[in-house]
């Protein structure tokens, strides 16, 4: 059965929240505690391993994304990009940087660093992998491995406008927050398709709310289940 994508994920009802659960202590977002962590890794299997459907037609393509997490003042920060509008895929979704594997790229990291630089102009200099989740399968058929690093400013980013919309900041405290993570559920004819959202509504005077959902949640949300055991 062809399930028909989400056009407005805005507009899909909120089924409920996840305010029951515990956030991940701060104790356990430090560049330490995440690096001790990831040392025991093994093992470990994801809570969402992937879309429940996918497109029919499509070969599976590997791919893997960059989890940058910030070094700031004020706790790590998450960085994001907002895509363009006019791309085939997950056009105007946030999402990590990232994209498809190319023959040359040595492993999974190295396919999210180079991804980086090119879409972000992240230094890669200022970038350190600590390690990566279990890989999640977009329901485009990307099967993707997020590898998380440590970012340390300072750096300037260069966007890639074709790809990139922007690049923004979210705290890594408020994406491991449970109450901030929505379960829609998406009704068609002849079934059902669940997602989860994080909006982020921003800082500033002039912030605007992040409509951060889909994979990207998925894999943030796999990221707290990983830090919460």
């Amino acid at each position: 059965m062809s399930v028909p994508r989400i056009l407005d994920p805005h507009a899909v009802p909120i089924a409920g929240t996840d305010a029951h659960l515990a956030a991940v202590a701060a104790d356990r977002l430090t560049p330490q505690a995440l690096r001790q962590r990831f040392k025991s890794a093994a093992g470990w299997l994801p809570e969402i391993a992937g879309d429940a459907s996918r497109h029919p037609g499509r070969e599976p393509k590997a791919a893997s994304v960059l989890v940058p997490l910030v070094l700031r003042d004020d706790g790590l920060q998450v960085l994001l990009t907002r895509r363009t509008a006019h791309l085939r895929d997950h056009a105007g979704q946030i999402s990590f940087p990232g994209g498809r594997a190319e023959a040359h790229d040595a492993d999974a990291a190295a396919t999210a660093l180079r991804e980086a630089a090119e879409e972000v102009g992240l230094p890669l200099d200022r970038v350190d992998v600590i390690g990566q989740l279990p890989v999640y399968t977009t329901i485009t058929q990307f099967v993707v491995t997020p590898v998380i690093a440590l970012v340390q400013p300072p750096f300037e980013l260069a966007l890639d406008r074709f790809e990139v919309e922007e690049a923004f900041e979210v705290p890594l405290q408020y994406l491991m927050t449970p109450a901030h993570h929505c379960r829609h559920v998406f009704t068609f004819d002849g079934g059902e398709r669940q997602f989860l959202s994080m909006p982020w509504p921003g800082r500033g005077p002039e912030a605007r709310e992040h409509f951060i959902w889909g994979a990207t949640a998925a894999m943030l949300r796999n990221l707290y289940h990983f830090l919460s055991r």
